[in-house]
């Protein structure tokens, strides 16, 4: 473990997605004890997607825009998180990059399950695209991407997009993505006392997201049999996080369908260590998703 990271373990809180509700609450009051996030050179702007219930974005427009955007999808297991929480990745990103930062409050899970979420991301993607000179947004320059459950659904957005011949998607940007719900790799077997995410936390988070449904590969993009004609990816894991493996074998089955893809297997880490600023690893690793994102919408 990275020695900055490994002194912050015995005051990190236990993810317990027993109860959501609950746990929302408990989510709610750790977000509340942090310092806001630093929205130095952006301008903000808050709006609602017109589509099923009406999707809210926050829009983090930098003022030297590099006239890209990218549809940022948050984590917390398909159960928790928003876009005051968001902000905490989303002006870095913004303000690294340059492009345009539209971060979706999608519907959460048990409440709303699969595809609710998927149709919120897909709806905030069409809109987008739609309004792009009205966001100032060359739509030939959109990339979504996600942290955990987020990447999960950018991945899947991706997908949808290919399959459905939808807007075109410039680069996908998954950071320690839940990809697989089956568990058979060797991190997701392994690793059941790792900080913030474990083995059985995977589990109840799909088992609130998916129900009784069975997993289609929108909804586990690691199903999909074909991932040719997908956009090019910087895939991030983490060393102990049981959504290391997927991450990894996805970097690969995209490189043999034809995508070009960077992987960075960041050593040391755990999933969402990033949210420890102070600690140089995570400085290094959110300044790379922001250089990732900049490659890529570049002209």
């Amino acid at each position: 473990m990275d020695p900055e990271l490994e002194a912050f373990i015995p005051l990190l809180s236990r993810t317990d997605l027993t109860d959501p509700v609950a746990y929302r609450t408990m989510y709610a009051q750790l977000a509340a004890t942090r310092p806001a996030a630093d929205t130095t050179g952006l301008e903000i702007e808050d709006r609602t997607v017109p589509a099923g219930p009406g999707v809210p974005v926050r829009i983090n427009r930098p003022q030297q825009a590099v006239q890209g955007a990218l549809i940022w999808l948050h984590g917390g297991a398909w159960v928790v998180g928003d876009l005051d929480v968001e902000q905490h990745w989303a002006a870095p990103i913004a303000q690294l990059s340059g492009a345009v930062v539209i971060t979706v409050d999608y519907r959460l899970s048990p409440e709303n399950r699969f595809p609710a979420a998927l149709d919120d991301a897909y709806a905030v993607l069409a809109w987008t695209y739609e309004h792009a000179a009205e966001l100032g947004v060359d739509p030939a320059r959109i990339a979504v991407g996600g942290h955990s459950a987020g990447g999960n659904l950018a991945a899947a957005v991706a997908l949808r997009a290919r399959d459905e011949q939808g807007p075109p998607i410039r680069f996908q940007l998954l950071n320690e993505a839940i990809l697989d719900d089956r568990q058979q790799t060797w991190s997701a077997r392994n690793f059941t006392d790792t900080p913030w995410n474990t083995r059985a936390v995977r589990a109840a988070a799909l088992d609130h997201y998916l129900g009784s449904q069975a997993a289609t590969p929108y909804a586990a993009p690691a199903r999909a049999t074909d991932l040719s004609g997908l956009p090019p990816a910087y895939i991030a894991t983490a060393e102990f996080d049981p959504n290391r493996d997927e991450g990894i074998d996805y970097a690969l089955r995209l490189l043999q369908a034809g995508v070009s893809v960077e992987l960075h297997q960041w050593p040391g880490t755990f999933h969402g260590s990033q949210a420890i600023t102070s600690a140089g690893v995570s400085q290094r690793q959110i300044a790379a998703l922001g250089a990732a994102l900049r490659r890529a919408l570049a002209d």
